[in-house]
């Protein structure tokens, strides 16, 4: 962006002069360019810069921290809309009544400071006019901790109502995606129950930290380190995956909502400015999530729409297709994204608390905690196994060991979270099989981490399937009884005798699936009626 001097050239020498009065500084030069370099020369002070902030109107503070928040810069019609317009006057009208001292905006207090200035910039969409703060004032502020007033948080303290039950922030994420990777491992699309978190959510963190890459590729060596990382360690490395990553879209995440189109939303600008508001609020204080999305919308509607336009955005509503055109459907796209963002993503990462009025209700207060979850996997904690192939794993065994188990079991529900169940079958060997494991492997896990010695029975028929394969099946079949053995005989060397199976006894046969027609009609001509059982 320009510098002050540069962003002093259209200013005629009446302008430079109130700025050197209202800054409270001498001007020597009588000549436009001249005084223009030394105004430039003294305004660019740390000390004088925090004295003239730290006198600011409220409403040109929160101008002037807009700015700041958005990297100096605000596209103009935005910064209009929400701080005011700046009367364009003539020289002689502006020094004859004096209006740089009666401001009518916060715009206008901020451009007779020099703290505000306006310039067409480059942008995506072409050339744009912006709001900006020079470039070396905005150094000199961002340098100097106290040359800003304290931003006020946004929102209230939540009512003991509305934080009456507690959800705990937990670092279950861990979990999901190792249950994730595991299904993937399997060839799956997704786990086959649901995750405690949000598959979109989850899946969406795999390639931003490079756990699957190329469309879905697992990266198995990464996998292994990210499984064998400490819990907490891991849960802060996503933590900084996720406020880094562009390739994690929040907006597009939100279930309420189909984003379609080629337009494309600010991912990392929209996560800094909402981190920025959660970051002024204290921590350990329930907070009423409702009052802070009211407060956003009051403060900084634009947050994720730096040009102010709410119209190019394609977004329908997911449950009807109705299409959330205009500033009017705010609380429907900005509103739940900042719902979202604090129940979703700031949960499941730990950074937050949540509370609501009724058990199991939605979310009115959440709150941002002071450190983050500390889970531990317990070395003393083993598997339980018993005799008939089922496993339980508890959630504090490795999550190393859980991947391997459950890529040579079959996938059960459990109604405990904090366990998982699976059985082990012949189907799930075979896939095991498939995929290059080996049945020495599954019991060297098992030995390892059991809390009871393996089953006897259950070790010599994992040794007997890996040497002989599945040595007993049960199969639905259709069967043919007849009432006399030389029918069952005549059928045989009939034409519909293909059609049928293994003979289990004189009047009795195997019917091939789908047959049952056929063997129907072959009956017939022989002059016998079959009562098909199977016909429901």
């Amino acid at each position: 962006m320009p510098t002050l001097v540069q962003s002093l050239k259209k200013h005629d020498l009446g302008h430079l002069r109130i700025l050197a009065q209202i800054w409270g500084v001498e001007l020597s030069a009588g000549e436009r360019k001249r005084a223009r370099d030394e105004l430039g020369e003294k305004l660019l002070n740390g000390a004088l810069v925090a004295e003239l902030i730290e006198a600011l109107p409220v409403d040109a503070a929160q101008a002037l921290k807009a700015l700041l928040q958005n990297g100096g810069r605000i596209p103009w019609a935005k910064f209009e809309r929400q701080f005011g317009e700046i009367r364009e006057v003539g020289a002689g009208r502006r020094d004859r009544e004096e209006i740089y001292l009666a401001p009518v905006s916060a715009a206008e207090t901020l451009f007779y400071r020099a703290l505000l200035a306006r310039a067409f910039f480059d942008h995506p969409n072409g050339a744009q006019e912006f709001a900006y703060l020079p470039d070396d004032l905005l150094g000199i502020i961002q340098g100097e901790g106290k040359a800003t007033r304290p931003a006020k948080s946004l929102g209230r303290l939540a009512r003991p109502d509305e934080c009456a039950h507690i959800s705990p922030a937990t670092d279950h994420l861990l979990d999901d995606i190792t249950t994730l990777l595991a299904a993937l491992r399997l060839g799956w699309d997704e786990p086959p129950f649901g995750l405690e978190t949000s598959l979109r959510f989850t899946r969406d963190l795999l390639p931003a930290a490079r756990l699957i890459i190329d469309g879905g590729e697992l990266q198995t060596d990464s996998i292994k380190i990210f499984l064998e990382t400490e819990r907490s360690e891991a849960l802060n490395q996503l933590i900084r995956i996720w406020r880094e990553s562009e390739m994690i879209n929040t907006l597009h995440q939100i279930p309420t909502l189909i984003c379609e189109g080629a337009w494309v939303n600010p991912v990392l600008d929209t996560r800094k400015a909402l981190l920025g508001f959660i970051e002024n609020i204290p921590k350990n204080k329930w907070w009423s999530l409702r009052s802070f999305i009211a407060d956003i919308k009051k403060a900084y509607p634009d947050f994720q729409r730096t040009a102010g336009d709410y119209d190019a955005w394609f977004i329908r509503r997911a449950d009807d297709g109705v299409r959330l055109r205009g500033f009017g459907h705010w609380d429907e796209v900005e509103g739940a994204l900042i719902r979202y963002f604090i129940v979703g993503p700031l949960y499941w990462l730990g950074l937050v608390d949540l509370a609501s009025t009724i058990e199991k209700g939605g979310e009115t207060a959440f709150r941002v905690r002071g450190k983050l979850v500390e889970g531990k996997e317990k070395d003393s904690e083993k598997i339980n196994l018993n005799s008939s192939g089922q496993v339980i794993v508890s959630r504090h065994v490795a999550r190393s060991v859980r991947y391997q188990l459950s890529r040579f079991c079959n996938w059960e529900k459990s109604n405990n979270p904090d366990e998982y169940r699976y059985q082990i079958t012949p189907s799930s060997l075979e896939r095991a099989r498939e995929q290059g494991l080996k049945i020495s492997h599954l019991l060297g896990l098992l030995r390892k981490f059991s809390a009871v010695d393996i089953p006897p029975s259950l070790s010599r028929a994992l040794q007997r399937w890996d040497a002989n394969g599945t040595e007993a099946r049960v199969e639905t079949m259709s069967i043919l009884r007849l009432s006399k053995p030389e029918d069952l005989e005549m059928l045989r060397k009939s034409k519909a005798g293909r059609f049928l199976g293994e003979v289990l006894g004189p009047t009795a046969v195997v019917v091939q699936a789908g047959a049952s027609s056929k063997i129907m009609a072959a009956l017939i001509e022989m002059g016998i009626f079959m009562k098909d059982e199977t016909d429901k």
